[in-house]
C-alpha cells in the first residue's frame, strides 16, 4: 500500500469537511450567459442542501474548434450569482492565470481538474501561486488511476499552504467503462480514504455517470461510503446546454434525487465490504475469461491432432504418463494452495476428454 507521509491533515473544519449532511455542489457543465447562470442559480438556491454553485469557466476538450468555455466573462456572471443567491461559488482552473482571475473575482472553492492532476508541473505552478492564500481547494483523481499522482497532487497543495483541501473523485479511464462514463473504481477511492481518513472526499456523480439514469444509485453508493459532498450538475434546460447535456438535471430534477438518497442508518464499514466483495467478484469473472481462453487453446491444439494418422495418435496416448501428469499437478496444487480434489476433477474430466476425442477414433 502506498503511504503519504507529507500529507498531513488537522481539524475537520474547513468549508470541504461535512458536517451533519454531504456537502452538495451543484450548476452547469459550463457557463454559457448570465441569464443561464441566473436562471439555474434562483433554482438551485430553493434546494436544501445546495450550499456551492459551480460552473464551467474553461472547459478542456479533447479536439479544437467545439466549445471551450466562455472564460472571464462567466467568471463575472458567476460573480453575478454569488451576489444575488448568497451561494458559495466554485469553478475549474488548469494554470496559473486561471487561478489569477478566478480570485479576481471572488471564486469561494477551486478545483484542479482530472487533467491537471495528471500533470505534477502543472499542479506546482498552482500550488506556487496559492502561497499565503486562503482558499479551499479540490482535486480530481487524474484520469487514469494513479493513487501516487493523485496524493502528490494534494502534497504539493498542501506544502504551499493549503489548509481546507480535499480529494475529488470524478472516475477513471479504463479499458472497459460500461456502464459509465468514467469508471468509478470506488475500491481505488477506499485505498486513499484508508491511508487519508481525515481528508475531505467528494464525489462527482455525474462525470462518472455520464446520464441522468445513473446519477442515484452513484449519489447514493458515494453516501453509503461516507464521502463528505457531492457535485452534481445543474442546468434549468438540459436539451439547449453546450456541453454533456445527457448528465444535467433541471433543478426540480435535483432536488428529487436529493430527497431520495438515504442519509440514515448508513454503514460505511459494510458499504466498504462491498466494494471489496465486487472488485473480488470482477477479478473471479477476469480469471473465468482467462480460464476459458486457456481450455480454447488447449481444443486448438488437440484440435491439430485429428490431422495425424490415427495409429500416429495412438502410439501418441501410449506416451502419456497420466499417473505422472497427476502427480505434478496436485504437487503444484499443493504449493500453490488450490484444493487437491478441484484440480484432481478438473484433471479427470480433460482426461477423460482426450480420452474420448483420440483413444475411441483410433
Amino acid at each position: 500500500m502506498y503511504t503519504s507521509p507529507i500529507l498531513k491533515l488537522g481539524k475537520r473544519d474547513g468549508i470541504l469537511a461535512r458536517t451533519t449532511h454531504p456537502v452538495v455542489i451543484a450548476g452547469p457543465c459550463s457557463a454559457e450567459s448570465e441569464a443561464q447562470m441566473l436562471q439555474t442559480a434562483r433554482g438551485l438556491k430553493k434546494l436544501q442542501g445546495v450550499s456551492i454553485f459551480r460552473a464551467g469557466i474553461w472547459k478542456p476538450r479533447t479536439r479544437p474548434g467545439t466549445f471551450q468555455g466562455m472564460g472571464t466573462a462567466g467568471l463575472e456572471w458567476l460573480k453575478t450569482v454569488k451576489q444575488e443567491t448568497g451561494l458559495r461559488t466554485a469553478c475549474e482552473v488548469a494554470g496559473t492565470s486561471h487561478v489569477a482571475e478566478a480570485l479576481k473575482h471572488e471564486v469561494d472553492v477551486l478545483i484542479i481538474g482530472a487533467h491537471t492532476t495528471v500533470n505534477p508541473f502543472l499542479v506546482q505552478e498552482i500550488a506556487d501561486a496559492l502561497k499565503g492564500v486562503t482558499i479551499p481547494v479540490l482535486v480530481k483523481n487524474p484520469v487514469n488511476p494513479d493513487l501516487p499522482l493523485w496524493l502528490g497532487a494534494l502534497e504539493r497543495l498542501q506544502q504551499s499552504g493549503v489548509s481546507d483541501l480535499g480529494a475529488m473523485h470524478r472516475g477513471f479511464s479504463t479499458l472497459d467503462n460500461a456502464p459509465y462514463r468514467n469508471h468509478p473504481k470506488w475500491d481505488h477511492v477506499m485505498e486513499l480514504k484508508s491511508i487519508h481518513p481525515d481528508l475531505p472526499v467528494y464525489c462527482d456523480a455525474s462525470h462518472i455517470a455520464g446520464r441522468r439514469s445513473l446519477l442515484r444509485p452513484v449519489s447514493q453508493r458515494a453516501i453509503s461510503l461516507g464521502y463528505d459532498g457531492l457535485m452534481l450538475e445543474a442546468h434549468h434546460n438540459p436539451a439547449a446546454a453546450l456541453s454533456d447535456a445527457g448528465q444535467q438535471l433541471m433543478p426540480q430534477e435535483l432536488d428529487m434525487l436529493l430527497q431520495s438518497l438515504n442519509y440514515e442508518s448508513i454503514d460505511p464499514e459494510a458499504a466498504r465490504q462491498g466494494v471489496e466483495m465486487e472488485e473480488l467478484r470482477k477479478q473471479i469473472e477476469y480469471l473465468d475469461d482467462e480460464l476459458l481462453d486457456l481450455l480454447s487453446r488447449r481444443s486448438k491444439v488437440s484440435a491439430r491432432m485429428e490431422s495425424f494418422p490415427k495409429a500416429g495418435v495412438a502410439e501418441a496416448l501410449q506416451v502419456v504418463h497420466w499417473d505422472l501428469v497427476l502427480e505434478n499437478l496436485l504437487l503444484q496444487a499443493n504449493s500453490a494452495g488450490i484444493n487437491k480434489d478441484f484440480v484432481q476433477t478438473v484433471f479427470q474430466e480433460v482426461r477423460k476428454h482426450y480420452a474420448q476425442t483420440y483413444l475411441y477414433q483410433a
